[in-house]
């Protein structure tokens, strides 16, 4: 059984501290040229009632575009300098440093999640803890869209932007993930599969988008 003990969220913050500038640069607007994640954000917006949380958040370019589609959204994130980056991009949203592993956040206080890549560093066998954490401050009827790299690997990346980090990158099957969202207690409604965008957009990678809702009370 995996314990928080064993998860690297030291060297995962570190890395991320380092990266911030670079990552905000160049993926802050990536949005606009990925139309079908524009498309599941939209759907998500419209079906939340409440405040909503992206984990995960990075530069904030998730939550700009929930904000602008008429979404209550604050952030969450492990790096100190990646939420620099998100509150001088997005001064109108709130940002606040969190772990997915143990969220600071009370019991059925949350509308809705987002979770894009969120957990692709985290191993799978962690998983279960952060989505027990998410459905435990998620309110009945509370919904989840996960974005994950799916697959059998893990990618050791020692290098990024021409910036020294020590990351692990998890890819994982889509009926792993679901079984890990199940047994949390998450009813799941849709897993979309699709494969990457041309190179110049994303990573050359499988991908999966989950839509979890946790059942009403």
């Amino acid at each position: 059984m995996t314990s928080l003990n064993d998860i690297p969220i030291g060297s995962i913050r570190e890395s991320y501290d380092r990266l911030a500038e670079e990552y905000a640069n160049h993926l802050f607007n990536e949005l606009q040229n990925k139309p079908f994640d524009r498309n599941l954000l939209e759907r998500f917006a419209a079906g939340v009632s409440g405040q909503v949380c992206d984990m995960g958040c990075g530069p904030g370019h998730v939550a700009r575009h929930l904000r602008d589609a008429g979404v209550t959204v604050s952030g969450l994130d492990l790096s100190t300098q990646m939420l620099g980056q998100a509150r001088q991009r997005n001064p109108d949203i709130r940002f606040r440093e969190g772990n997915m592993l143990a969220l600071d956040l009370e019991e059925n206080t949350l509308a809705g999640i987002t979770a894009f890549y969120a957990t692709v560093n985290l191993p799978p066998e962690s998983w279960p803890l952060v989505f027990r954490e998410m459905e435990r401050v998620l309110q009945p009827n509370g919904l989840l869209l996960l974005a994950l790299h799916t697959g059998s690997e893990v990618t050791e990346v020692k290098e990024l932007w021409g910036l020294p980090v020590s990351l692990n990158f998890f890819f994982v099957p889509a009926s792993v993930a679901k079984r890990h969202l199940e047994s949390a207690g998450f009813r799941i409604e849709e897993v979309i599969e699709r494969g990457p965008y041309p190179p110049e957009v994303e990573y050359q990678s499988q991908r999966a988008d989950i839509f979890a809702r946790k059942p009403g009370s």
